[in-house]
């Protein structure tokens, strides 16, 4: 069994983002980059499946700039096998990402993908749902465990009243959430073979998909800064400042 698993270059989430001074969108320049958390989490568990012998190879794909290859770098360290780079400076929405992965899976033909259940520089959640829409392939999003047999994908998620189980049939999308796993470290050596291992280059333009933005951004601004709390001596003022002040009694 094929997975495919696609990785995005995100800023690193250590780093506090800032917004550029004309409010354009937030400043990239000379900011650390890193693979978006999610998708550390889905490359593990495509890792896990083939040692436990659930797979036979893992591709990782990513769509982005050249910068973009040492974000597939360190997924081939981590286990992949070999890494597709979408080449594009386009800050791509995830429509148009899906649409670029469906005729990636056109020509890979995997029978898995997995992926992160979002990006943490976006926050849409949407990539993996559109492309199960336009494959027309079933679904199991945020994933907590994942279990592979008989052709099938058993999948664990957690929902507001607590766990839900699914099973799936291949070939199908799946999301990893936070608990799914815990990303392993690339080790030195595993690092030094990553550098060994195919990554093929693909210009977004030759795969004839029509990635035209349907959402154009007005304005992006830091979140406003929190006020300072107060202290009240008894529950009454605090009773009394919920009220008249807050408006939330």
């Amino acid at each position: 069994m094929k997975v495919l698993v696609p990785v995005k270059r995100v800023i690193d989430y250590n780093v506090k983002a800032r917004v550029k001074a004309d409010q354009t969108g937030v400043d990239l320049a000379n900011v650390k980059m890193s693979m978006n958390p999610f998708d550390e989490i889905a490359v593990e568990e495509a890792v896990r499946l083939k040692e436990k012998g659930a797979a036979t190879e893992v591709v990782a794909v990513s769509v982005g700039p050249t910068q973009a290859q040492e974000t597939l770098r360190t997924a081939l360290a981590m286990g992949a096998d070999r890494a597709i780079l979408v080449q594009s400076d386009q800050d791509l929405e995830p429509l148009a990402v899906a649409k670029v992965l469906k005729a990636l899976i056109a020509e890979e033909n995997p029978e898995l993908v997995v992926m992160g259940k979002q990006a943490i520089d976006g926050d849409n959640a949407a990539t993996g749902q559109m492309l199960a829409a336009i494959l027309d392939w079933p679904q199991a999003t945020f994933a907590s465990a994942v279990e592979i047999a008989g052709g099938s994908a058993k999948v664990t998620r957690e929902v507001d009243g607590g766990l839900q189980t699914i099973e799936v049939t291949l070939p199908a999308i799946v999301t990893a959430d936070l608990r799914l796993n815990e990303p392993r470290y690339a080790s030195l050596p595993n690092i030094m073979k990553a550098k060994k291992k195919p990554l093929d280059v693909k210009e977004l333009g030759s795969l004839g998909v029509d990635t035209a933005p349907r959402l154009k951004v007005v304005k992006v601004t830091e979140p406003p800064k929190r006020a300072g709390g107060i202290k009240v001596e008894t529950a009454a003022d605090l009773v009394m400042k919920l009220k008249n002040e807050a408006g939330v009694l």
